[in-house]
């Protein structure tokens, strides 16, 4: 199982140097878990820097994979998690379901670069 973080589908939506990262989990979707809070930060930065049509295609894509929602036992994993590892919520809320779901974080958020089970890319 993978998780694509919010900079991972970000990269791969504006075609940056880092998209290529993202491929194998992205066209993976029987693999691919979304969280919901990946769902708004891209859609939030894609309609703020294109359009709200593109932030529709954009939200669509990533529902091609199985999206989590978030959930009282998800939120208090996530606060605690916050906590051990100095996470702001939307990171916590991913890690903790990666976790939930045993899956990989493939990322380029260099916050997550030294949580095992996280394939990090720094930014270029």
């Amino acid at each position: 199982m993978n998780i694509v973080d919010s900079s991972g589908w970000l990269a791969y939506f504006a075609d940056e140097p880092n998209a290529k990262h993202f491929l194998i989990p992205l066209k993976d979707t029987a693999s691919l878990i979304v969280p919901a809070v990946t769902i708004y930060e891209v859609f939030k930065v894609v309609l703020r820097e294109s359009s709200e049509n593109e932030a529709l295609q954009a939200a669509a894509a990533m529902q091609r994979g199985t999206v989590v929602d978030l959930t009282a036992n998800l939120a208090i994993a996530a606060s605690k998690l916050s906590l051990q590892h100095r996470l702001l919520m939307a990171d916590s809320i991913i890690l903790a379901t990666s976790q939930v779901f045993n899956a990989k974080i493939w990322t380029q958020n260099s916050d997550f670069k030294n949580i095992y089970g996280v394939k990090y890319f720094p930014k270029k």
